[in-house]
């Protein structure tokens, strides 16, 4: 696959309700037409595609390469979209309205759809679990502030979330898809949206961290003196040195917010944690886990403990970690002009056109279908202006 780079800051601010009504207006008569013809699975299918979304928000009238696209087009969905004419509930947000999940699902599910307990148990769980993995069994640098899914009467569901990097005012949105989802561990996205790739991020869902994974959790299940004579043993073999050698002297500029200056000095580092939780260690063994997603859905496991946990792996046993980034489709900083370079030529071209029909389909006045296929219009020439080509493949 080939793509291309654009850039994503972090906007701040709230859309004018002008523009918001529009825009739920016209999501509702476009969601419509698309869950009509292909479905509820397929329009999951679809906002699930991190470029369709992003196409999407950009027919409603947002900002093609904001971050604030994610906040507000799931917000507007989530005012559009109902389970009477949609066939669609929706939770979540942004912010303290991102764990409003673990306590409406439960409610909603039951009411909506009469679901039974245990695919209310399984939408509970995609909702943790999603989180859970997106924070600490990939850490990357971008701390999740919203959270949204949706889900249907069969129990099908997608998941929308994002993160940011304060220091840089950088985010990253990350989908999730229930069709076809083997395990919550290995590879479980439907797609990672982002800047630039971040160096040696810790990524636990990486299939070559299998080793690894399978080493934290027998690591737990001998409890926390081995643990403990694990890290004595870095100590006295003097592996910080190990630790150490990872790190260029001039790693970071430390008085520069540049992500550009910064990550060009980047240099893998190992960080061993300042504090573990002992008593974390200690419940973990009595729970005694089955497997590393056992081991990650436990209350107490956060980014320090799997990051300890991998490192300790690595560096006294030899099963190496995976340190590349999964983000799978890349944006980084575009010409002073704005225009940016072009990103997945083909999907792209795909989700404009599934775009087109549904407007040209929906039930919204002459005027406004004009509006919308000039918007997509625009956006498409935006990215596939051929002298700013500049591919990079996968």
């Amino acid at each position: 696959m080939k793509r291309g780079i654009v850039n994503l800051p972090l906007h701040g601010g709230h859309a004018p309700s002008y523009l918001i009504k529009r825009m739920i207006k016209l999501s509702s008569a476009i969601c419509k037409i698309l869950i009509d013809e292909k479905g509820v699975k397929e329009f999951f299918n679809r906002i699930s595609d991190p470029l369709w979304f992003q196409a999407f928000g950009c027919v409603l009238g947002f900002d093609w390469h904001s971050s604030g696209l994610t906040t507000v087009v799931t917000g507007v969905l989530k005012q559009s979209l109902n389970f009477e004419e949609h066939g669609i509930t929706i939770s979540g947000g942004k912010g303290k309205n991102s764990i409003k999940p673990k306590y409406e699902i439960y409610k909603l599910a039951e009411k909506n759809y009469n679901l039974s307990t245990n695919k209310i148990d399984k939408l509970l769980y995609a909702s943790k679990m999603s989180a859970k993995v997106d924070n600490s069994a990939i850490q990357d640098g971008f701390s999740l502030y919203h959270h949204m899914i949706f889900f249907d009467g069969d129990g099908n569901w997608t998941i929308i979330q994002q993160g940011l990097n304060e220091k840089f005012k950088l985010a990253r949105r990350y989908h999730w898809l229930s069709d076809n989802l083997i395990d919550f561990i290995i590879e479980p996205h439907k797609g990672i949206i982002g800047n630039e790739r971040i160096p040696f991020c810790l990524n636990m869902t990486s299939r070559e961290a299998e080793e690894n994974r399978k080493r934290c959790v027998d690591l737990v299940k001998e409890g926390s003196n081995s643990i403990k004579s694990s890290i004595y043993k870095i100590v006295q073999t003097n592996s910080f040195e190990n630790l150490d050698k990872w790190i260029s002297p001039n790693r970071l500029h430390s008085d520069s917010n540049n992500f550009d200056e910064q990550i060009s000095t980047y240099v893998e580092k190992y960080v061993m944690p300042r504090k573990i939780n002992w008593k974390t260690m200690d419940e973990l063994y009595d729970t005694h886990p089955t497997n590393y997603e056992h081991l990650i859905s436990l209350n107490g496991v956060g980014p320090s403990t799997v990051r300890a946990l991998a490192l300790i792996s690595e560096i006294i046993y030899g099963n190496r970690a995976s340190w590349r980034d999964p983000v799978k489709y890349n944006y980084a900083h575009g010409g002073k002009d704005g225009v940016p370079y072009p990103i997945a030529r083909n999907t792209y071209d795909n989700s404009i056109t599934y775009l087109s029909e549904a407007i040209n389909g929906a039930e919204i006045d002459k005027l406004e279908k004009i509006s919308s296929l000039k918007r997509l219009s625009i956006y498409s020439n935006i990215l596939f202006n051929t002298n700013d080509y500049n591919y990079k493949g996968k």
